[in-house]
């Protein structure tokens, strides 16, 4: 781990601690033309001005909140970042505070160590072969667009599909992302998300609600039931109280698993979970 980082993030934690107390789903297509509406630069809401994002992408991103960009990243980071997860599937390197996520079907039987049994590992900011994604030029070319100059990477996550053992515990239930963030403005945050192999409909892809990034934040909840990516902001984004909200629920439950993982029992709030999750990777350090 990098100490003097880590050391940074604690001191702020420590000055926390110190203180006060949907309609039904329809297919889209994932590219064409925004509706004719008449759009003007200072109408956009959520892309800033600059010479990267044409246009027909800013009126795109304004109705449906969200663009594909294809070819991105290259092949051949792909493949790096590919190997590097299936050798923490192997626990082959041990970043510190990632969380691994194993196949709750299979977790409890005796299967060797694979990405077979793993469905996603979280908050890789101290991998440094994984975190390279977040620090990809490519990306945070596009980032900026959204985010401003001073970026910070606030969740990183690698999504693992393999083929479901029977029980649907491979599936990943429709979400609003803003539900899990204790941080505001909504339009300066966004999500860099990569596919690592070929997807479709039938082997699980990204699905997107158009439009949904303009209406409220709903009620979250566990259903029913038995690709690498990282979220960015702006470091000028501020933290917010969620009590009494939808997020509340969310909270304590993130909340209980950092104390538990970190081992500030009955200290830490919302916030506080997030100093230790996120990093700065391009401008400077203003709030979050």
């Amino acid at each position: 781990m990098n100490l003097p980082r880590a050391g940074a993030r604690l001191q702020i934690l420590l000055g926390h601690l110190g203180q006060p107390s949907a309609p039904a789903i329809v297919a889209q297509p994932v590219s064409g033309l925004a509706s004719p509406a008449s759009f003007h630069p200072e109408q956009f809401q959520y892309t800033l001005d600059n010479n990267v994002l044409s246009l027909e992408q800013r009126k795109f991103y304004e109705e449906n909140g969200f663009l594909v960009i294809k070819n991105l990243v290259s092949d051949d980071d792909i493949q790096r970042f590919r190997a590097e997860f299936e050798r923490i599937c192997r626990e082959e390197v041990k970043p510190p505070g990632i969380v691994i996520m194993r196949d709750v079907a299979l977790a409890k039987q005796d299967y060797m160590l694979s990405d077979r049994i793993v469905s996603k590992i979280q908050d890789f900011q101290e991998d440094e072969e994984l975190f390279r994604y977040c620090l990809l030029p490519e990306i945070l070319k596009y980032v900026e667009c959204f985010t401003g100059p001073n970026i910070m990477a606030l969740h990183g996550m690698l999504i693992n599909k393999p083929p479901d053992v029977g029980k649907k515990t491979s599936r990943h239930p429709l979400h609003q992302d803003l539900h899990y963030f204790p941080f505001r403005p909504s339009n300066l945050i966004v999500c860099a998300w990569t596919a690592m192999e070929h997807i479709d409909r039938n082997n699980g892809c990204l699905v997107v609600l158009p439009g949904t990034h303009k209406g409220t934040l709903k009620p979250h909840a566990y259903p029913k039931w038995e690709a690498i990516s990282c979220h960015f902001g702006s470091s000028d984004c501020q933290f917010i109280d969620v009590s009494g909200t939808s997020q509340e629920n969310i909270a304590k439950e993130v909340v209980e698993m950092a104390e538990k993982k970190y081992g500030f029992q009955g200290v830490m709030d919302f916030k506080d979970t997030w100093m230790f999750r996120s990093r700065l990777v391009k401008g400077e350090r203003i709030n979050i």
